[in-house]
């Protein structure tokens, strides 16, 4: 049986974007909302999901999370957008 393997955006109450890594999408928005996620997002809940996209593979996970990360705001509201997802969903 194949593993999901997932990098995921997040939109945080500051209007920041978050990019992740994660085996399991619906834990890990909990965990982030819950205040025990990543040090970024603690203080800049509630966190909304924009975006996830499956991987079979661990490392091109983890290569699409650090891409993400490393672009600039522009860089990665033309990823979102890019990859279906509207203005109005992060405005």
């Amino acid at each position: 049986m194949a593993n999901n393997y997932y990098m995921y955006v997040l939109l945080c109450a500051d209007g920041s974007f978050y990019g992740g890594y994660t085996t399991n999408i619906e834990k890990r928005l909990q965990t982030h909302n819950a205040g025990k996620g990543a040090k970024y997002t603690k203080n800049r809940r509630p966190v909304k999901l924009l975006y996830s996209e499956r991987f079979d593979d661990k490392s091109q996970a983890l290569k699409a999370e650090y891409a993400f990360k490393h672009q600039t705001r522009k860089a990665k509201e033309n990823f979102l957008q890019n990859h279906g997802i509207s203005r109005e969903k992060w405005i």
